[in-house]
């Protein structure tokens, strides 16, 4: 018997991504060679990117109607390509496989079928698996606005802060567990997170998972879910290593690729080239002190260059914080807010740190240090140019 507790859509949870800093050995130590010219590409403003036209508007899909109406009041008015070709087939319990690039909805697009089939039987659960604390904690925020008045709870299982009050949530009914690979491995060792009766499993961001290490984290969650479950599969890449964990836990799955390339067309891209002997740190100090770099995402490859640099910029007088994997979730959280509330103008980080980020009308990113690969470049400028602005991307080389 549970306890009754008070409905406030998703409760609370602590969060941190464990093994946030956790890396695979293979390409990652190295910067791979990087064209140059890869860096530098004008926006093209275009009226509509895709001229992509819906079948539906959200009115039309087999949904519960308190669930519509609290869509309605979210503000969403048609589905964006992803959703409108994939709730249908999560409606009807079929596997899927959705290859989309960050900012096209996936969240939603899984969340919205999946609060459906839960307030059609509350005695289900669903698995969310993604790779960062932070991702995590987004979900569960957006869950929110789909919950009010259905009844449902969830929970996040990452790491970060005390294990306690995670065992405490576990203890009662929980519809939503989203969770990190290494802290959800944990719970289950500790005969805490029990996944037999688990029948949906999103797998989000998988590819990046992989990219982190953490396939053999992956395999032993899943192995501990039924073997008919309903299964999920979101990545914006499709590598031999992708494919194979798509035959490995997937049946029949329906494929559905929105991506449309690999960098945005509202975000203009250019380099900052440094001569021999320039002081970089100044060179970025003059660019910031420019009038429209009022909200600057800056990414460097390490946690302590990443904290030395925010710390150096605050000195000079930036209001400037830092996310990193050595800062605690409330740290990360409090830098994040501050950020999206404008009351800082920078954000140093780290590219797992930032992995999954939404953050409206950030103006510049800025590669400080290069990235590791062209998917982390991709991923990196992705934070701007988001809803259709035109945003700026700047590469120090």
């Amino acid at each position: 018997m549970y306890q009754k507790r008070k409905f406030s859509g998703a409760r609370p949870s602590s969060h941190r991504s464990f093994g946030s800093n956790r890396r695979s050995s293979r390409g990652r130590s190295f910067t791979q060679h990087l064209d140059i010219n890869s860096f530098i590409n004008k926006a093209v403003i275009v009226e509509e990117v895709d001229h992509f036209v819906p079948e539906h508007e959200f009115s039309d899909f087999l949904i519960e109607e308190k669930l519509k109406k609290n869509i309605t009041n979210k503000g969403y008015t048609v589905p964006t390509h992803i959703q409108d070709r994939t709730i249908p087939h999560i409606l009807k319990g079929q596997d899927v496989v959705g290859i989309a690039n960050t900012g096209t909805g996936k969240t939603a697009a899984f969340l919205i079928p999946l609060v459906n089939k839960i307030m059609k039987d509350p005695k289900g659960s669903v698995l969310i698996v993604v790779p960062t604390r932070e991702l995590a904690t987004q979900i569960n925020d957006e869950l929110k606005g789909f919950a009010p008045g259905t009844g449902l709870f969830s929970v996040v299982c990452v790491g970060g802060t005390p294990m306690g009050p995670q065992l405490r949530e576990l203890r009662y009914k929980n519809h939503f567990i989203i969770g990190t690979p290494g802290r959800l491995k944990d719970l289950i060792e500790r005969n805490a997170l029990d996944l037999s009766q688990t029948e949906t499993v999103v797998l989000d961001e998988a590819d990046r998972m992989l990219d982190m290490g953490f396939l053999p984290d992956m395999k032993f969650i899943m192995s501990k879910t039924p073997k008919d479950r309903h299964t999920l599969f979101f990545s914006a890449t499709m590598s031999k290593e992708v494919e194979k964990l798509i035959h490995e836990f997937l049946r029949e799955p329906v494929s559905i690729s929105v991506k449309t390339q690999d960098t945005s067309k509202n975000v203009d891209q250019d380099i900052v080239r440094m001569r021999a002997g320039e002081d970089k740190l100044q060179a970025l100090e003059n660019l910031l002190h420019k009038e429209d770099f009022n909200k600057v995402l800056i990414f460097g490859r390490t946690k302590h260059g990443v904290e030395r640099l925010a710390k150096t910029l605050s000195v000079r007088g930036f209001k400037a914080d830092s996310i990193h994997g050595d800062k605690s979730q409330g740290q990360r959280q409090r830098a994040l807010d501050n950020f999206k509330q404008d009351k800082i103008q920078i954000l140093v980080a780290t590219d797992v740190a930032a992995r999954g980020l939404d953050i409206p009308l950030v103006s510049h990113v800025i590669n400080f240090d290069l990235p590791a690969t062209y998917e982390d470049y991709v991923h990196r400028i992705g934070r701007t140019g988001r809803a259709g602005a035109v945003g700026k991307a700047l590469t120090f080389v």
